[in-house]
């Protein structure tokens, strides 16, 4: 298959995974957008919202739409790196045998990240960085397609240990789930307390989750493209030479290197789910925010002006 005729099939299965999707998923459309975008970039994103807007339930689903193993780790402050990698243990034949942890799946929900201690946190983002793990000195490749769906929980935040800003920049999404319309939150109660039960069908498989996935690296990008992002992201970093005025005035940190791959990967798939064979400033614009998001902090004159960080960002465009 051409590239040209295999996008044209990425946009066909995107289309048809939302359809899926939706039978179980009420709105929350631009979270499901980010997080396949997510996906066929090969990248992790981190969720962001309270408690019961159906963070699970989401990627229960969209795991089961894409054909992939899905596992949900719940974070605890005693869970140990052990808990999550897997450990050895002596078998009948008194010989060591590695059973592994539920880091091994195609999807895992790592939920409320923030609330495990740095040491299990570095494990899992280990795994993400190498897509390996190392148990007594044994590596164990992970199966590809690999994607990490991690949650923090913005309230409650006390006894927690929240991802220090290096660790966050591995996520390449930063997204917020907000409460549903009105609307939408009637929909919810009248599907959820009937007695039928949406189910939803596999339409795609780890192979060509993989394929989709290499087609995205091989889509082209013009330089000016390249060059847009690349500023975008240096006028993120204050009392740098191109950095904005608002930026000098209210951020203390800005993203780096790693901001600029990614916007470009983004852009690339974000391009390719809407049907077009490259990608240009706009796809760049559509992705900025979520990227980003988690990896500027502001500083206590933008907390003191009530300046959100998307309004920010959007001034840099």
């Amino acid at each position: 298959m051409s590239d040209v005729a295999a996008i044209k099939n990425l946009v066909q299965k995107h289309g048809l995974l939302k359809t899926e999707i939706s039978k179980i998923i009420v709105g929350q459309e631009k979270v499901i957008d980010e997080i396949l975008l997510s996906i066929f970039s090969g990248g992790h994103a981190l969720l962001i919202g309270v408690p019961g807007l159906a963070k699970t339930l989401m990627v229960n689903t969209i795991a089961t739409t894409l054909g992939l193993d899905f596992k949900r780790i719940q974070f605890t402050p005693d869970l140990m790196p052990s808990d999550i990698l897997g450990s050895e243990i002596l078998d009948e034949s008194r010989q060591f045998k590695f059973i592994k942890g539920p880091i091994f799946s195609n999807i895992i929900l790592a939920d409320e990240i923030n609330r495990t201690p740095p040491k299990t946190q570095a494990a899992l983002l280990e795994a993400m960085q190498e897509r390996v793990v190392t148990v007594a000195g044994q590596r164990y490749p992970l199966s590809l397609p690999y994607f990490v769906l991690a949650t923090q929980n913005p309230i409650e935040q006390e006894g927690t240990y929240p991802l220090p800003e290096a660790q966050l920049d591995r996520f390449m999404f930063s997204i917020n789930l907000d409460y549903p319309s009105f609307q939408e939150e009637v929909d919810v109660v009248k599907a959820t307390t009937s007695d039928s039960k949406p189910t939803v069908s596999a339409l795609l498989n780890a192979t060509q989750i993989i394929e989709f996935q290499q087609l995205v690296r091989r889509i082209p990008v013009a330089d000016n493209v390249i060059e847009y992002a690349v500023n975008l992201v240096s006028k993120t970093r204050p009392k740098t030479e191109k950095a904005a005025q608002i930026v000098n005035d209210y951020i203390d940190w800005g993203a780096g290197p790693r901001a600029s791959q990614n916007l470009i990967l983004g852009a690339k798939t974000h391009a390719a789910v809407n049907g077009k064979f490259s990608p240009d400033i706009e796809d760049v614009q559509a992705v900025a925010t979520g990227i980003l998001r988690h990896r500027m902090i502001k500083n206590y004159k933008a907390e003191a002006e009530g300046l959100t960080i998307e309004s920010i960002i959007k001034d840099l465009f």
